[in-house]
């Protein structure tokens, strides 16, 4: 994990590769690095698939889940482009429901070590309303090179 951390231009490669990638085509979702401290997700077209529980419009739950599982999980970049990671906790603190029909999660490292960081994320609604929270511990494995490696 030593060695410079990478460039806004390696984390562009790292963000084009994952946004080509199916899960999160399949999903809508879109991921960026607006600096070299921040992961963004965002989902610019909540469909009706993303919507449910109950009978209501909001965003789905596990839906909130899975975009801060990718936010916090993508953080390890922010470390080395180069190795892999396993998001291994998530907890998430739901505020309020998420309405609209696009929502953006950000997410930033709180603490790091030799194999494991700590990050943090907000979700917010169209309006820039946080709706939710996450914190999240992250394992930087001993694995191989990252396929999203630049």
């Amino acid at each position: 994990m030593n060695g410079p951390s990478p460039t806004l231009e390696e984390l562009a490669r790292a963000a084009d590769f994952l946004n080509r990638s199916a899960p999160l085509a399949h999903a809508g979702l879109r991921l960026s690095f607006p600096s070299t401290e921040l992961v963004v997700a965002e989902l610019p077209e909540v469909k009706p698939e993303h919507r449910g529980g109950l009978g209501t419009s909001a965003v789905n739950g596990g839906v909130l889940a899975a975009v801060f599982d990718l936010v916090t999980g993508c953080t390890a970049l922010l470390v080395n482009a180069k190795q892999r990671s396993a998001t291994v906790q998530l907890s998430i603190s739901f505020e309020r429901a998420v309405f609209g029909d696009s929502l953006r999660a950000e997410a930033r490292i709180d603490t790091r070590g030799q194999r494991t960081l700590f990050a943090s994320a907000r979700l917010l609604d169209a309006q820039g309303q946080v709706c939710a929270r996450c914190q999240a511990v992250v394992a930087l494995t001993r694995a191989g090179v990252s396929p999203v490696a630049p």
